[in-house]
């Protein structure tokens, strides 16, 4: 039987190996593959172990000589790392392609598949794949050093406040914490009178003065020391201080103006309170509604102090009190505040229920003041006024009684505190018996006014339970809408955190 067929297309012949004699397609090496390996190795020379050095502190990689970089696991980071080490290696050879063998993330074990080629015997081109294994090596690197050393230190900033309550310091606190500007400290210290930031770097110093420069009405001064000096490369080493200066001025003191100052704001009385400090010292007259603002700047041109501490603020009740009109503005008067209402009061000190002895002033709390109400004041008709402004005034323009704030019950007030403020991590020389009094009346201010709350990270308390927000005779709390949950981070028993939330 015949069969008819078209054209049939020439096949190639086989040839056979000149080593081992197995029929193979012809190549210029006349040879089969397993032959051309066993006489030619084209990873010869290429290293199939290495090194890598890894911080455990801050999680970076080594990248020689000395720069420490970020990189993730199997990335391209990583693995343009591991390739650098064997860069000198592969230059007689054409890499083809690179990758990563899956391996424990605890075993500090890091595998390379690569595939490789090169020009043979006549000219064959040889493709090879093989593995390089790195151990990744513990070393910590010189940041992560200096800040386990805690006392290599290249700057330092030395915040100071003249005074005798840390109001300023624990709202400063608060606001580092919120723009994690305490993260590159190697070391903060708190001593009696302020705070010592230490770093590593004079430009991370420079950036947390400026912050402070920002945040609160401040001075500075810097100055550095000469340390040691190479002569040979001309290298010095310095260690610089920043000398940050607070103005004395806290919430809730009775400051007199200079004449000067006060008429250039706007005609106000010298005689002011402090309701809030934030980059300017905001000032109100208690017997007209008057506010003003003073910077840093002006501060330290034309300087006041406070005539009274908060310990001389003594205790009264609310005999009578009646709500007056705006007065009329006077030539060049400055803005009214329109969250206070102006009050005249009639007032007598807890201390002297039994006597006829009553005391009549000007308030500007008539929005929350009610007679047989216990408010805070300063008594100025029974001070001794040292004051180099406050002498030189007509006596008849001082008043009598400069109210402060409304007392409540601070045991209350405590155990239905249902949130809480984070701390910084910092080394104390020791605690004052006052301090955790002058702590509660913060936490008491920032119930009390709203613009400062803005600033702070206010954590939901999960120890107290919540209770209804509509109590309006009780003391202001802070709704739960304005506070944030408490992220707490559990380990599992391999000390690997973040064990809970891998469910």
């Amino acid at each position: 039987m015949e069969y008819l067929t078209g054209p049939v297309a020439p096949t190639q012949g086989n040839i056979l190996c000149c080593q081992c004699g197995v029929p193979i397609p012809p190549n210029p090496a006349n040879m089969c593959v397993g032959c051309l390996r066993a006489q030619v190795d084209i990873t010869e020379g290429i290293p199939k172990q290495g090194t890598l050095h890894f911080c455990k502190q801050c999680e970076r990689y080594l990248q020689p000589p000395g720069t420490w970089v970020q990189c993730a696991l199997e990335s391209r980071e990583l693995l343009a790392l591991c390739l650098k080490k064997i860069k000198a290696s592969l230059s007689k050879v054409r890499l083809i392609d690179a990758g990563f063998i899956w391996t424990e993330p605890h075993s500090k074990r890091l595998k390379l598949k690569l595939t490789v080629q090169k020009e043979v015997i006549n000219g064959a081109v040889l493709q090879q794949v093989f593995v390089v294994e790195y151990i990744v090596q513990s070393q910590m690197c010189e940041d992560c050093h200096r800040i386990e050393a805690k006392d290599f230190w290249k700057a330092v900033v030395q915040v100071r406040q003249k005074t005798l309550h840390k109001k300023t310091f624990y709202y400063l606190e608060q606001l580092i914490l919120k723009h994690r500007l305490h993260q590159n400290t190697l070391r903060i210290k708190e001593i009696h009178d302020g705070l010592d930031f230490y770093y590593s770097s004079k430009q991370q110093a420079q950036k947390m003065v400026d912050f402070l420069q920002c945040t609160v009405p401040s001075r500075s001064k810097a100055s550095q020391r000469l340390i040691s000096h190479d002569i040979h490369s001309n290298v010095y080493n310095y260690k610089s201080t920043f000398s940050v200066e607070i103005v004395p001025i806290c919430k809730d003191n009775v400051v007199c103006l200079s004449p000067k100052l006060a008429q250039s704001l706007g005609n106000m009385s010298q005689i002011c309170v402090c309701f809030r400090v934030t980059s300017t010292i905001h000032l109100i007259d208690p017997s007209t509604l008057q506010i003003a603002e003073i910077d840093g700047s002006t501060y330290w041109r034309q300087p006041f102090s406070s005539l009274c501490h908060p310990k001389q603020l003594e205790e009264f009740i609310i005999l009578d009190i009646n709500r007056v009109q705006e007065k009329k503005k006077g030539a060049g008067a400055g803005a009214r505040s329109n969250k206070h209402t102006l009050a005249e009061a009639w007032v007598q000190k807890t201390s002297e229920l039994n006597t006829d002895h009553q005391y009549f002033c000007c308030t500007h709390l008539g929005h929350i003041l009610n007679p047989g109400d216990l408010v805070l004041g300063f008594d100025l008709a029974n001070s001794n006024l040292n004051d180099e402004f406050a002498n030189k005034m007509n006596p008849h323009n001082i008043p009598d009684v400069v109210l402060i704030k409304k007392s409540y019950d601070r045991s209350k007030r405590q155990r239905r505190r249902n949130w809480k403020l984070k701390e910084l991590e910092r080394d104390r020389e020791g605690m004052e018996s006052d301090d955790e009094r002058q702590y509660q009346d913060f936490l008491e201010d920032l119930e009390e006014d709203e613009a400062i709350r803005k600033n702070v990270n206010i954590y939901r308390n999960a120890d107290i339970p919540v209770e209804s927000d509509t109590d309006d005779d009780g003391p202001p709390r802070i709704s739960l809408a304005e506070m944030l949950e408490d992220l707490h981070i559990s380990q599992d028993a391999t000390g690997g955190e973040g064990a809970s939330m891998m469910t």
